[in-house]
């Protein structure tokens, strides 16, 4: 007869993909009650330990572990890919950034030096911490990008969580500061992409996982071609270089050399992870990059910055669908062969 408690423990296991529960199931459900007096199985429950344990198992299992069938080795490697790239880009914007706002204040005149360091000084020590912290943070994007290609996994998921707490600042301040709908939704959109890089960082990368490998570079060149793109995109044009201007100019030039890749070399063309994960972070980019147009369009902004924002927008539309695309016909043609 089966118990209360038993059936607790099978309705928990449901968490887990059905591949590993037709293995591992009643082995694990004979575990679970093992030394339990049959009598009292029908008043206790599951230990929150427990549901914790078996979330965590369902997760690992999920995104690839051993054995997984194809479409979950596949969606694991996905996210993984997602995360890799995703904090990529953000170290190499926090980097660019910085590195250009510091050039441009050593040369600017005394009136624009003092009014641009108005957010650190004159305010009180306290204050002035706080606004270099939400300065500093994000270069901790860097740091969760070498940490993870070194599988350094715990350090990068820290640096990656401080990284991204700015954004969750900002979001905070716009939400209860009366900005404009359009200004709000911008940076929730910008934080929604940072924390959801933090959460695949944390899923993708568990136990079982193998180690970042980062696809058609290597780790350090990588970092400063996009940093180096990124501030040309910026210095070449700077009457139309909004604040996403550079991401989006990165993320084309990233999904150009993926899709030129894989028609050259034919060991890419089976793989359908890099252009799912690459068509993803074309997505999170391009709704920043809407919105940025939509909050041009309100402020009245010059036409060649709403031209080039929108000519921008459409090219990352078209290679986000062209990724999309050429994965799904990865994926649909991997899965059936398995």
């Amino acid at each position: 007869m089966t118990t209360l408690l038993e059936q607790r423990y099978r309705t928990a296991l449901r968490l887990l993909p059905s591949y590993y529960r037709a293995e591992r199931e009643e082995e694990m459900v004979e575990t679970y009650l093992h030394g339990i007096d049959e009598q009292d199985r029908d008043e206790m429950r599951l230990a929150w330990g427990e549901v914790a344990g078996i979330a965590a198992l369902a997760l690992r299992t999920r995104m690839g572990a051993a054995g997984a069938p194809a479409r979950y080795a596949i969606f694991g490697a996905t996210v993984r890919l997602f995360a890799l790239l995703s904090v990529l880009l953000h170290a190499a914007s926090a980097l660019t950034e910085r590195a250009l706002f510091l050039t441009w204040l050593k040369g600017a005149p005394a009136s624009d030096r003092e009014l641009s360091l108005g957010g650190f000084t004159g305010h009180g020590a306290l204050p002035g911490l706080y606004g270099a912290a939400l300065w500093l943070l994000p270069l901790a994007w860097t740091v969760a990008y070498m940490a993870l290609l070194r599988d350094h996994r715990h350090t990068a998921f820290v640096f990656a969580l401080l990284a991204a707490l700015p954004d969750l600042a900002s979001a905070l301040h716009h939400v209860d500061g009366g900005w404009g709908t359009v200004s709000v939704a911008l940076s929730l959109t910008t934080t929604a992409f940072a924390w959801l890089t933090v959460l695949a960082l944390c899923c993708g990368f568990h136990r079982d996982a193998p180690p970042a490998r980062l696809p058609l570079a290597s780790p350090g060149p990588a970092l400063m071609g996009t940093c180096v793109l990124m501030g040309a995109s910026i210095v070449v044009w700077p009457g139309v270089a909004d604040t996403g201007w550079a991401g989006g100019s990165a993320f084309i030039a990233a999904a150009a050399l993926s899709l030129v890749a894989r028609r050259r070399s034919p060991k890419h063309v089976a793989d359908p992870a890099l252009p799912l994960a690459l068509a993803a972070l074309g997505l999170a980019v391009l709704v920043q990059r809407i919105l940025i147009l939509a909050f041009a369009l309100q402020a009245q902004a010059p036409g060649s910055l709403i031209a080039a924002s929108t000519v921008q927008s459409a090219i990352i539309a078209a290679l986000t669908a062209a990724l999309t695309a050429t994965g799904t016909r990865s994926l649909t043609a991997q899965v059936r062969a398995a």
